[in-house]
């Protein structure tokens, strides 16, 4: 089996900073990518920070210059570090992430549980 298991969200004031992480584990080679997405009540999801192997992340320009995306690959974890948080960042956060398994089947996409992220003052 493979999971995800995300951390790190909660409450903060307005130029505050949170960060989340996401862990895979389990039957895992190795992995594809990994993005984060958000969802505010009301809106459509939305692609936040993508990182793909190899690759540096990307990032929504609602975000650039304040988030940031990285990864451990040794952990399987991957992280978004939020900055100057805005009461408009407020939503719940999925991690997304494509990997190869050791099991069938090789190539799997899961989605976190998803962590709520609440700005206001």
């Amino acid at each position: 089996q493979v999971q995800l298991v995300e951390s790190g969200g909660g409450s903060v004031q307005p130029g505050g900073s949170l960060r989340l992480s996401c862990a895979a584990s389990g039957a895992i080679l190795n992995i594809d990518f990994m993005n984060w997405y958000r969802q505010a009540p009301g809106k459509e999801r939305e692609l936040v920070a993508s990182i793909y192997t190899g690759r540096s992340g990307n990032l929504a320009d609602s975000v650039k210059g304040r988030f940031s995306i990285s990864r451990d690959d040794a952990e399987n974890t991957v992280y978004l570090q939020m900055n100057s948080l805005k009461p408009e960042d407020t939503a719940v956060y999925n991690c997304h992430v494509g990997l190869y398994s050791t099991i069938l089947p090789r190539y799997r996409e899961l989605w976190g549980q998803g962590t709520l992220v609440t700005v206001s003052s």
